[in-house]
């Protein structure tokens, strides 16, 4: 499949009918392509078709009349020239195996979720890889609050694939006055940026309802920016990707934000509630709480110093006090600012 031969893109699948999904859906029905959104609940797949709304996810938000909701995935995938993936990772393999059938080597399938597969520290590119071999992988990740981009407020994301066609056809598909898409050929680095990012904005939301000040938060995104950069190098991504929307663009806009979901988890958490409480008040998936125990898993089998997801996942997972964890973070050795610049161990 080339780019010349979908000048006009004849249509586009979305497998997924929480928040983003919907809003990438919508971002492309608007402007006239056609799209298919495959949804598990024939109640809400209904709504979207008749009242258009998806009052779950974006209540309150109108739809193009435009898009057309499908509990088929048969009818969703097939002849599209690129299929959206917008499922929360726990389900993401499933899913794809449910689509398996129904796909072609000539399609490009594209992830938007940012999070990671317990089993084995896949990445969704990777599960993608895994279960769809002969397609062409692409992956989607920036600074992208669903509602802000329901509400047409100006934002930007990275399509990410090592395939030009790839890249070129989903910046074709998505663009808009108010969405704008900016390229990379570094899919692990894009895709760890937007992975990882959930565990910081957790701290931030705990940060904040403990009432730290500015000074707090500053050296907080700094450091997990740095955190962040460390792991995704060790893995094999270009530092300099998290220079970009995918790296700081990402982590500011979710530490600062109280429509972020892990930003509210943290919240909560800092507030009194249990994990439990925090998550069953959010109603959707926060992926940075799973995320905390992979990498934590992961940072101490390859010996990755990351103090903040240490002590994050103590008082996540073990209930342990928050300023006495903080106390302990302010205690460490004090190192190098970018060891990209001064290694660690040249201190």
């Amino acid at each position: 499949m080339s780019l010349e031969q979908h000048t006009q893109l004849k249509k586009v699948a979305v497998l997924g009918g929480g928040s983003f999904g919907t809003v990438i859906a919508n971002i492309m029905a608007e402007k006239g392509i056609p799209v298919h959104q495959w949804m598990r609940d024939a109640n809400r797949a209904d709504e979207v078709n008749t009242q258009h709304e998806n009052t779950r996810y974006l209540p309150g938000y109108a739809l193009s009349p435009a898009l057309v909701a499908t509990t088929d995935v048969e009818s969703a995938v097939r002849d599209a020239a690129i299929i959206f993936v917008s499922i929360p990772s726990p389900s993401f393999r499933d899913v794809l195996r449910q689509a398996k059938p129904f796909v072609t080597s000539e399609q490009y399938v594209v992830s938007t979720t940012k999070g990671i597969e317990s089993t084995g520290f896949h990445l969704m590119s990777e599960i993608i890889k895994d279960e769809l071999p002969d397609v062409k992988v692409g992956v989607i990740s920036g600074p992208n609050l669903a509602k802000e981009i329901a509400q047409h407020h100006l934002t930007a994301t990275v399509i990410a694939s090592e395939d030009e066609g790839v890249r070129a056809l989903v910046q074709e598909a998505l663009h808009q006055s108010y969405f704008r898409v900016y390229a990379s050929s570094d899919t692990y680095g894009v895709e760890l940026g937007g992975t990882l990012k959930n565990i910081y904005a957790i701290a931030a939301g705990l940060s904040a309802a403990l009432g730290m000040g500015e000074n707090t938060r500053s050296m907080l995104m700094t450091r997990s920016l740095a955190e962040m950069s460390r792991f995704a190098v060790s893995m094999g991504a270009n530092p300099l990707t998290f220079l970009g929307l995918a790296g700081v663009g990402d982590l500011m806009v979710t530490c600062m934000s109280s429509l972020s979901r892990n930003y509210r988890v943290g919240y909560a958490l800092g507030s009194g509630q249990s994990l439990q409480e925090a998550v069953d008040a959010l109603g959707e998936v926060a992926e940075g709480v799973n995320t905390i125990k992979i990498v934590k898993e992961k940072s101490d089998e390859k010996e990755i110093y990351m103090p903040l997801v240490s002590g994050l996942y103590e008082v996540v997972f073990n209930g342990a006090p928050v300023k006495e964890v903080a106390g302990m973070l302010m205690t460490n050795e004090q190192s190098t600012d970018v060891e990209f610049v001064l290694p660690r161990d040249a201190v």
